[in-house]
């Protein structure tokens, strides 16, 4: 019965959107007199994909919102970043990106299209070192993360935390550290975890901080960019690499107990396999972070677009879209600490496999790495 009466429902609310799209079209057909020519010129609308681009593209701004003046013309309120030019032709150049005007005005012989400066005049190449929002983004992250580290190793001096129970951030930081040691270093490093733990400590804790500011409505989706997440994956591939041994190399170049007609196709796989564990990591944690975002402003986007087709069903959408949208936006905070274990706990199964098969001293044990 139940699920009977929800369908119901959602055939009669999909009826009368319809009902209520068509009755609009038809009036607006009416209003205009027989055989007259429809206008050539389509007013413009809401546009979805610009919206869902800007947002998780870089760009030389920290936009916030925007609103229609006096002058009837749309005005945005943003924060503007240093653009910082360099060309061979013109020599350096730096202003702040307001003063291009989103676009409108030439600065210096550069001007905006899109998020990409380039130059107006034919020829000249431009090299851009600006501090784009995702640049600032990560330093005050990295900032933010060396102040609550450096903070919580200074409360530790004054013996909170060993004499007695740790409290506030110190509490958290200290979870958090206990978390990385026992579920994704010990496991998987065994005898050498001390050496790797800081690594893995910092990896997690700038994703984790780098995901968590991305979820602040006007900020930007750094774990969401590409080049943060390749470079992240480049790092984790130079430790492994540092870490690998003479066994592993042997395994992977002629790889024991294994027919030799089976080696002519393993090993190559076996190669194509070290350059695909780092690849893994850096799309793993770009795809899921961008297609939160995009979910979430989609969600938005709703009633933005049926606000186009009707007033009311405007207001009638907002109360759905909100209500998904906060809990998506939860779901988001918890795949941001999953997404920084994932990508902790692969790294650290990877450099566990680099120096596998090593002798270790007497007493001392493997711990099986199952991928």
């Amino acid at each position: 019965m139940a699920a009977k009466s929800i369908k119901s429902l959602l055939v009669a609310v999909l009826s009368a959107i319809l009902l209520v799209s068509s009755f609009n079209a038809k009036a607006q057909h009416d209003e205009s007199p027989a055989g007259a020519e429809q206008p050539a010129e389509k007013k413009e609308g809401f546009n979805a994909k610009e919206v869902i681009f800007e947002h998780i593209m870089d760009n030389h701004e920290f936009h916030i919102t925007g609103y229609k003046g006096s002058d009837g013309e749309h005005h945005a309120v943003s924060i503007p970043l240093p653009v910082l030019l360099y060309s061979p032709q013109k020599g350096f150049s730096g202003f702040m990106s307001s003063a291009f005007e989103h676009g409108h005005q030439e600065v210096n012989g550069y001007k905006l299209e899109g998020n990409k400066i380039i130059a107006t005049e034919p020829g000249v190449k431009v090299y851009d070192f600006s501090l784009t929002r995702n640049v600032v983004q990560m330093l005050l992250a990295l900032a933010l993360l060396v102040w609550l580290m450096t903070n919580v190793a200074k409360i530790y001096k004054t013996g909170q935390g060993v004499t007695s129970a740790p409290k506030g951030r110190q509490n958290l930081v200290e979870v958090l550290v206990a978390f990385v040691r026992d579920e994704i270093a010990k496991p998987n490093l065994a005898h050498k975890v001390d050496k790797y733990l800081p690594f893995l400590l910092t990896v997690f804790f700038f994703i984790l901080i780098n995901n968590l500011v991305g979820l602040i409505p006007g900020t930007a989706n750094v774990t969401g960019n590409i080049a943060f997440t390749v470079v992240l994956g480049v790092i984790a591939f130079v430790v492994i690499m540092f870490s690998t041994n003479k066994h592993y190399w042997m395994h992977i170049i002629w790889p024991p107990g294994v027919p030799h007609w089976v080696k002519i196709i393993l090993v190559p796989v076996e190669i194509l396999g070290i350059f695909i564990k780092p690849f893994a990591l850096i799309i793993r944690l770009f795809a899921n972070m961008v297609a939160g975002h995009i979910i979430i402003i989609c969600l938005i986007s709703l009633i933005f677009i049926f606000a186009q087709l009707n007033a009311g069903i405007g207001w009638g959408t907002s109360v759905v879209s909100i209500a998904f949208t906060i809990f998506i936006y939860f779901i988001e905070v918890l795949v941001a600490f999953l997404q920084a274990f994932i990508f902790s706990i692969l790294t650290a199964v990877f450099i566990g496999q680099a120096f596998e098969g090593e002798h270790h001293h007497a007493g001392e044990h493997d711990d099986a790495i199952i991928v």
